[in-house]
């Protein structure tokens, strides 16, 4: 496939024009205000002289050194596990000829538009002491919380992560090299193993990395399943809520933001240099399911995680509707109507409205970063492309540890964001800015990759034609590029709208007593045994997310299908 490549001169004299200027300035402010300055405030935090006896303790510390230890081993297997499941349905979706792949592939797609808690609320109550599955079926007290809770929870909910990727690999391969293979009398085994497998190696541990990542950075299932088993985001977040100690949270935050960079810059050095040598245009072949024996162990297994992952969810719906599930199912709207109509009723107008208001500003941001990246920025381009993921890259429990950090009324710049609701009156307004901004910050990277992945498809003579018929760079972006790259727009904002609504990471840390958010809420209820309202409140989200997919669909429009984008794509680059 020919690489279409922008003009240098055409691209130099548009970095003159005023108004790419000012798209730059917006941009290079946004990233500033919203990732660059907290994790700079964490940075300097963590360094400080006042710090430096916390290292010493902390790496002397035979406790602190097991929560390190934890951390990474937890990351570990869950890279292993979500890896595995996102394997084993990717090949059965590309490479089986067997019933059912459809809905397989809505069951994989479930866990993206759930809140963090679904699955972990859920496993306690089935797999738990007093689990309906464990003790109601086989009469064991099984002790859930801890590691092995942890990696289930966290396989089963990052999987499609691993899955979307792995599938868009497996279907992208060229099946000449395996029609070649098998026509020298090679068997479908040593098929896989010698020409397949290989060829996979770069989607199999670019998903790894990312939840390894995606694991060790998460708060929200620590602190429901956890138990005893303490990792450096549930410790940092512990520093704050209960010690009231910033200096220590900020020093764990450096500590557990050293692998998610480390990950994070590998991973981009990875995708930079490996090369798809057999991806040459459409696929000179035709790929051959497999018809044989050996399919149906491979989709029963799949079958298998799929039940379980309906039976997690199946839970999370009847246990909003019932006064006890697994002790007493009688049907009940109680807990809904706490949602709805009590004490949940501000959480969800609070949470809905502060996604409205961010859920564009990401999308638009995301879009015009990119923009700026393939077209107008080649050399300073990468610079802005990796401070623009910094919000997805970098821990949520870092980031809002970040923002108390950075915007506090006793330090100069945090004035500029908190004073003016504590001059009113009130922290209301201060609070709600924080929380947009954050939700921004960690939606942005959504629409930046799949922008700069739609902008490498769109050759730059189309918006050269209207720039010489005398449209600037700007009204070319809105009326001929932006509409071309709609279906990236429309993936960038569903996946935007998601993340806002269902994070909790970053915002618990910034909520007011006057702002309330749905996540938080959700944890109360999970922390204090109130499994039922944890239930309503994440069966209400569900349905409040895939109603916003709906509404963003039809005021945008596209073809393209609405999936979650894979942080697998954070490290690449077009060319």
């Amino acid at each position: 496939m020919t690489t279409l490549s922008h003009p240098p001169e055409r691209t130099t004299t548009r970095r003159r024009e005023p108004s790419v200027l000012l798209a730059i300035t917006v941009c290079a402010v946004l990233i500033v205000a919203g990732s660059v300055f907290p994790i700079g405030a964490v940075l300097g935090s963590a360094l400080s002289a006042e710090a430096w006896p916390y290292y010493a303790d902390f790496f002397t510390s035979g406790v602190d050194l097991r929560i390190l230890g934890n951390t990474l081993v937890l990351g570990v297997l869950t890279g292993l596990g979500g890896t595995a499941i996102g394997f084993l349905f990717a090949f059965v979706q590309a490479r089986l000829h067997v019933p059912g792949k459809r809905v397989l592939h809505v069951i994989a797609l479930m866990p993206v538009v759930s809140p963090p808690f679904a699955v972990a609320t859920a496993t306690i109550v089935l797999f738990g002491r007093r689990g309906l599955v464990t003790y109601g079926l086989f009469g064991v007290e099984y002790d859930i919380y801890g590691l092995d809770g942890l990696v289930f929870v966290l396989s089963l909910s990052l999987f499609p992560v691993a899955y979307l990727g792995l599938l868009g690999m497996m279907r992208g391969l060229d099946p000449a090299m395996e029609e070649a293979a098998m026509m020298l009398g090679a068997s479908r085994w040593r098929v896989f193993r010698t020409v397949m497998l290989p060829l996979l190696v770069p989607g199999i541990a670019a998903p790894f990395l990312l939840l390894f990542v995606e694991a060790i950075a998460d708060l929200a299932n620590p602190l429901t399943i956890g138990g005893d088993y303490t990792v450096l985001a549930s410790r940092a977040y512990l520093a704050v809520t209960g010690e009231y100690n910033m200096t220590s949270a900020a020093v764990y935050s450096l500590i557990l933001l050293v692998p998610s960079i480390g990950v994070f810059v590998a991973q981009r050095y990875w995708l930079g240099r490996k090369v798809r040598a057999t991806i040459t245009g459409r696929p000179s072949g035709s790929v051959h399911l497999i018809t044989g024996w050996v399919r149906w162990p491979i989709l029963a297994l799949a079958v298998g995680v799929a039940l379980v992952v309906v039976s997690l969810y199946g839970t999370v719906v009847a246990g909003g509707v019932t006064r006890v599930f697994g002790v007493d199912h009688t049907l009940t709207f109680t807990h809904l109507r706490e949602v709805l109509l009590g004490v949940g009723r501000e959480a969800l107008q609070d949470t809905t409205l502060l996604a409205v208001i961010a859920t564009p500003v990401a999308g638009a941001a995301g879009m015009l970063i990119a923009w700026l990246v393939v077209r107008h920025l080649p050399r300073s381009g990468g610079w802005l492309d990796f401070a623009g993921t910094l919000g997805a890259a970098v821990p949520g429990t870092v980031l809002g540890i970040g923002y108390l950090l950075a915007y506090r009324p006793d330090r100069y710049i945090g004035e500029l964001l908190v004073l003016p609701g504590l001059v009113g009156g009130s922290a209301v307004a201060a609070g709600a800015i924080a929380l947009v901004l954050a939700y921004v910050v960690r939606s942005v990277p959504a629409g930046l990759r799949t922008g700069t992945a739609a902008l490498s498809q769109v050759h730059p003579s189309l918006e050269e034609a209207s720039t010489d018929l005398g449209a600037g760079p700007l009204r070319t972006f809105r009326r001929v590029t932006l509409p071309l790259i709609s279906p990236a727009l429309l993936t960038g904002l569903g996946y935007g709208f998601a993340r806002c609504m269902t994070s909790l990471s970053t915002v618990v840390l910034l909520v007011t007593p006057g702002t309330h958010i749905i996540t938080a809420q959700i944890l109360s209820a999970a922390e204090t045994g109130r499994y039922g309202v944890a239930f309503a409140y994440c069966t209400v989200l569900t349905v409040i997310v895939l109603g916003g997919f709906a509404i963003i669909r039809a005021l945008i429009g596209g073809t393209g299908l609405l999936h979650r984008v894979s942080r697998n794509d954070y490290g690449k680059r077009p060319r």
